[in-house]
């Protein structure tokens, strides 16, 4: 079994405020003081990087610093992490090296503090650019700041990557087209769109907002998609639009089933040796990360995949893609044959929800806007 491409994940699970829709691993700051925290939690990571031993040996494809809100830590920080990353792995030269980063704690000097120690592309959740939206969506900042951080970052940054929602609370088509407009007037290469989804245990859930209906969220991302594909971006995965050569490599290893490391509270790792895919995850509350880490120990779960498992991670991350995979790629990352999902498949064509020509099986346009009942069908028990 050939062994793909490696990239790392770390988690950085502070934020100064909680969104209501949100249901990541993340904690709102209470006792304030970031700069002790910081330093426990680096160290921290550093301790479950030296833990790794992969074999065989891989140089890191990508570095990923998602959250929570990773801008609230310093440069300083992260180029610990990644000179720890480098002398451990080896970053590949072309490694890509995200940094999500949040408006409302926009700082100049942290922005060129970043790009200094070597992070190449700037994630920004923006999520609207419209005031009463963001009210609704309790961020923390205001139009000009989202404005503003987006306009200096793409200034910096090799990449840069704008994310925004739609379907939200009293949003209109004009809405969605004013923040639309504002995205490519910042001259970004990147746009995640993502649909306001309301999940389990998040304040949304438990007091739901009024949301667009089915057949005005449809309406919203057909603009959305026309719109952007006007303005000659591609459309190449679920909530993903990228000008030429600007894709997120970090999140193409994951729908392609590729390895990563999850460092930190709450983070996740999958990988392959001797045939065999291994999962881990990491304990989520970040004190009880700091404090088993002190004994170098960092999990509260480990698994090894089974082949139902296997067949439905990889149908859940592949068909994301609007180009699919081939089957080779099916058989390498999994290390089974193709023919063992020709029922699902079959059933799949049957209902039109996939293509399969060329040795390459992608979703149809059905299946992308039913993605759910797709992935339903490769659900084993």
């Amino acid at each position: 079994m050939q062994s793909p491409p490696l990239s790392v994940y770390i988690h950085i699970p502070w934020c100064i405020h909680k969104c209501p829709y949100c249901d990541f691993n993340s904690h709102e700051f209470k006792d304030q003081n970031l700069k002790n925290n910081e330093e426990a939690y680096t160290t921290a990571l550093i301790k479950q990087i030296e833990n790794f031993s992969i074999e065989p040996k891989r140089p890191i494809q990508s570095v990923f610093f998602g959250g929570g809100t990773p801008s609230l830590f310093s440069p300083k920080a992260f180029d610990r992490l990644i000179k720890k990353l480098n002398f451990k792995f080896g970053l590949d030269k072309n490694c890509e090296i995200t940094i999500e980063a949040n408006p409302g704690t926009f700082d100049k000097q942290h922005f060129y503090g970043y790009r200094d120690i070597g992070i190449n592309r700037m994630s920004i959740g923006v999520q609207s650019f419209n005031r009463e939206h963001l009210k609704k969506l309790e961020r923390i900042h205001n139009p000009q700041e989202a404005f503003d951080a987006s306009n200096l970052a793409v200034k910096i940054f090799d990449k840069v990557n704008i994310d925004l929602m739609f379907a939200l609370p009293g949003q209109s088509l004009t809405d969605v087209k004013y923040d639309i407009t504002k995205a490519l007037e910042v001259g970004t290469s990147h746009i995640s769109y993502y649909h306001l989804t309301i999940e389990p245990n998040t304040l949304f859930y438990k007091f739901p907002p009024k949301l667009p209906d089915g057949e005005k969220s449809a309406e919203m991302f057909d603009l959305i998609t026309n719109k952007l594909n006007t303005a000659n971006f591609e459309h190449y995965e679920t909530s993903a639009y990228a000008k030429k050569n600007t894709q997120c490599l970090h999140n193409l290893n994951y729908w392609n089933f590729g390895d990563y490391l999850g460092i930190g509270a709450g983070a996740h790792s999958k990988l392959s040796h001797d045939g065999k895919i291994f999962r881990q995850s990491c304990f989520k509350n970040p004190r009880n990360y700091i404090k088993n880490a002190n004994s170098h120990n960092f999990y509260d779960d480990e698994k090894l995949l089974s082949s139902n498992d296997l067949i439905f991670e990889f149908m859940m991350n592949a068909l994301r893609l609007n180009n699919g995979f081939s089957q080779p790629l099916f058989e390498q990352r999994t290390n089974l044959p193709i023919s063992i999902i020709d029922k699902e498949l079959g059933l799949a064509k049957d209902k039109k929800l996939i293509v399969q020509k060329n040795g390459r099986i992608k979703p149809t346009v059905l299946g992308q806007n039913f993605l759910n009942e797709l992935l339903q069908i490769f659900l084993r028990d």
